[in-house]
């Protein structure tokens, strides 16, 4: 694992005004365990769809990572759109993937979100469709039968080639690569696993090799993993060619 993808390395303070042209993208971490006060906060910041929804939840700490990471997105986003957060309205498709909704008028602004245990990344591009997965490393013992059924036949073959450890590796490795490109088409994810095949460089990292049996497509995307924490694993897809020298990591 090259240094760039330690943790806390590309990580940075944002400008107190930033701006997102339109050739960079903007990666965001926020840790969600946040003091109550600030949970107090964001809450206010929530439309009331968002408040009922976080009342559904039966366990006090997945209610306040929902309302961690919603307010914390609508923060952003009033920010980039120079608008208060509280006004911002969202619409969502049919898989569930948030979008603004058509009444904020605004036809460049593109962002995914991603949740795991503390954690949330936020990705904001202008223009181009954006994917963002998160993940917290753990031990999966059924991640064989999971890859035997959702991957395609060669990336199954590269993971069952490698020891243990580096197996589970590889499968947080192409399971949030794959996420992160479907979540970027607001496609469901069980039917649309193996619409993607990836390879695995020397480091177990993921490559995109072709879409739907198309290697030309894959011209069209470009895909980058980061380490948001110990034990963590994300990966970003976006729709367009573009160098991660162009890519920002901001702390939250």
């Amino acid at each position: 694992m090259d240094d760039n993808n330690k943790p806390n390395t590309i990580w940075q303070k944002p400008p107190y005004n930033f701006e997102l042209a339109n050739d960079r993208v903007h990666i965001w971490r926020a840790n969600l365990d946040l003091p109550t006060a600030k949970i107090h906060q964001l809450n206010t910041l929530l439309s009331t769809d968002e408040v009922a929804r976080a009342n559904k939840f039966h366990f006090l700490e997945h209610k306040r990572r929902f309302i961690a990471s919603r307010g914390i997105l609508r923060q952003l986003l009033g920010n980039y759109l120079r608008i208060s957060p509280e006004n911002l309205e969202f619409e969502y498709g049919d898989r569930g993937k948030p979008q603004l909704a058509a009444s904020m008028d605004n036809s460049f602004l593109q962002f995914n979100v991603s949740h795991s245990l503390d954690y949330a990344l936020y990705g904001f591009t202008n223009h181009h469709l954006i994917g963002v997965d998160i993940e917290f490393l753990r031990e999966m013992e059924n991640a064989t039968e999971l890859a035997k059924r959702f991957f395609t036949h060669q990336e199954f073959q590269l993971m069952a080639n490698l020891a243990d450890e580096e197996r589970q590796k590889a499968f947080f490795q192409l399971w949030t690569a794959k996420e992160a490109y479907l979540k970027a088409l607001g496609t469901g994810l069980s039917s649309f696993l193996t619409d993607i095949e990836l390879s695995l460089d020397r480091a177990n990292y993921a490559k995109l090799l072709a879409i739907r049996g198309n290697i030309d497509a894959v011209s069209d995307w470009s895909m980058y993993f980061c380490i948001p924490a110990a034990n963590y694993i994300a990966a970003i897809t976006i729709n367009t060619q573009i160098s991660k020298q162009h890519i920002n990591f901001w702390n939250w």
